[in-house]
């Protein structure tokens, strides 16, 4: 699965869906780190860890560094970015939605009166 370095926001959606991916991605929140070090905590081998982190560079969520014959992985804030805005429009839109039902339902006539707790009933 090939994915541009400005990633749309379900590519990386996708890219985070995987549990272990998503695992290394938040472990990377914590600082750069080599393969290596990403393995020694991971479930899976470091080839496939090797495998998870190109899929997280592909979506334009981390970068490396060659430090030496090592590569040192970490978060690319701008891989960030789309998905920030996106959320950031679902969230406004949602918002808006919600006030829109707020307003109508403040100038709607008022609904009739309806039972507030359970109704008491006699056995007669």
């Amino acid at each position: 699965m090939a994915y541009e370095k400005s990633a749309a926001p379900h590519t990386v959606l996708d890219a985070l869906a995987d549990p272990t991916r998503r695992a290394i991605f938040e472990r990377l929140g914590q600082g750069p780190a080599t393969v290596g070090a990403l393995a020694a905590g991971a479930p899976v081998s470091r080839p496939a860890v090797s495998q998870h982190l190109k899929v997280l560079k592909e979506a334009g969520l981390v970068r490396d560094t060659a430090q030496g014959a090592r590569r040192v992985y970490a978060i690319d804030p701008a891989g960030i970015g789309p998905l920030r805005a996106w959320l950031d429009r679902v969230w406004d839109d949602a918002l808006a939605a919600f006030a829109d039902e707020v307003a109508a339902a403040a100038s709607s006539p008022a609904a009739p009166n309806r039972p507030q707790g359970p109704r008491e009933t006699s056995d007669d």
